[in-house]
């Protein structure tokens, strides 16, 4: 009988920040991984350090391959070398921490696109560190689009529960953002999330899309984004049958969204969703990488240096990260299996 259950990279992040310490807690919750195969990859020394700091020992098995960790029920240890021991310190950004997320990274998208793995979770990463060790991207996002060779719309997803915000920009100068409300880029936006929630396993998920203009332009008296591209960009998503309203002022919307009344809100630009997000609820959220072949979840929160190596961190949002990992992957696996099948 084939195997429904979705296989789970797992990796440590920069080995100068928290995320070592924060797999090896998520490790020791057990439930967890009860009905996935789970495979941890990274350097061994780092993942003794991680475990060290956090009080939480584990005899995870070693493998050689993604296949081989299929083969296992419980979490298994890929191990690789990515960054000698001594070339990291705690809360220094280096070329080697950024180097080696890079390496790590890149071996699970290369699972990724021969269909080994299901989800990729990934431990806080430094973008400045991984800018130093030979990021030519703006983000992690665009490295892992141009790896899987994406070519269609994709962005990052903030989630706080069952609450899940796109953008139509991200990071960029503010002062750019206004060229990027675009009918084209909203549509995509608004479809993407859609599109994602169910696969999240929200069954009809009810998507706002935020206003650009202070109280949505005042009837075209405060900017005329709303009136001659935001709008029409809504009733072009209705039209295709997507349950998708607005523009709605961004500093109410939230409001709506806390209280249970939409799912998803497409924001504006980076701040826009990003600020009220975290407001609500900065120790719980994630981070969705959207519009990729599989889903890559993270904790929405950084390397914390300032706590780096001290035994505080906060497992909750790495457990919220590979929950949702776990949840679409076992989607999209279902998915998979579906379509071989009847092909």
């Amino acid at each position: 009988m084939t195997d429904s259950r979705p296989l789970i990279a797992v990796t440590l992040g920069d080995p100068a920040g928290i995320g070592p310490e924060l797999i090896a807690r998520l490790f020791a919750e057990t439930p967890l991984f009860e009905n996935v195969h789970t495979v941890l990859v990274g350097d061994r020394w780092v993942w003794q350090e991680g475990q060290r700091v956090a009080g939480q020992p584990h005899e995870l098995p070693e493998v050689a391959d993604f296949a081989d960790a299929r083969r296992h029920d419980g979490p298994v240890f890929l191990p690789v070398d990515s960054v000698t021991e001594g070339a990291v310190d705690y809360a220094e950004e280096t070329a080697a921490g950024g180097a080696s997320v890079l390496s790590v990274l890149a071996r699970c998208l290369d699972a990724a696109q021969a269909g080994e793995v299901d989800a990729i979770c990934f431990a806080p990463l430094n973008k400045f560190s991984m800018k130093k060790g030979g990021l030519q991207h703006e983000d992690e996002l665009h490295f892992f689009a141009e790896k899987l060779g994406v070519r269609g719309y994709f962005c990052e997803f903030n989630t706080l529960g069952n609450l899940w915000t796109s953008r139509i920009s991200s990071h960029i100068p503010l002062k750019d953002a206004a060229s990027y409300v675009t009918e084209e880029r909203i549509v995509a936006a608004s479809r993407l999330i859609h599109d994602s929630l169910k696969l999240a396993g929200i069954e009809a998920p009810r998507v706002a899309v935020a206003a650009f203009n202070p109280h949505g332009g005042e009837g075209g008296t405060c900017g005329r984004e709303e009136i001659e591209v935001i709008e029409p960009a809504v009733k072009a998503c209705r039209a295709e049958g997507y349950p998708v309203e607005g523009p709605f002022p961004a500093d109410t919307i939230f409001l709506k969204a806390r209280d249970g009344d939409y799912d998803a809100i497409v924001t504006m630009y980076h701040d826009q969703g990003q600020i009220a997000i975290k407001l609500m609820g900065f120790k719980q959220g994630v981070t969705v990488q959207g519009g990729l072949p599989i889903p890559i979840s993270t904790p929405a929160h950084g390397t914390a240096f300032d706590i780096a190596g001290q035994g505080k961190a906060d497992v909750g949002p790495t457990r919220n990260a590979f929950t949702i990992a776990c949840r679409m992957g076992e989607n999209l696996r279902r998915q998979r299996l579906a379509t071989a099948t009847s092909a």
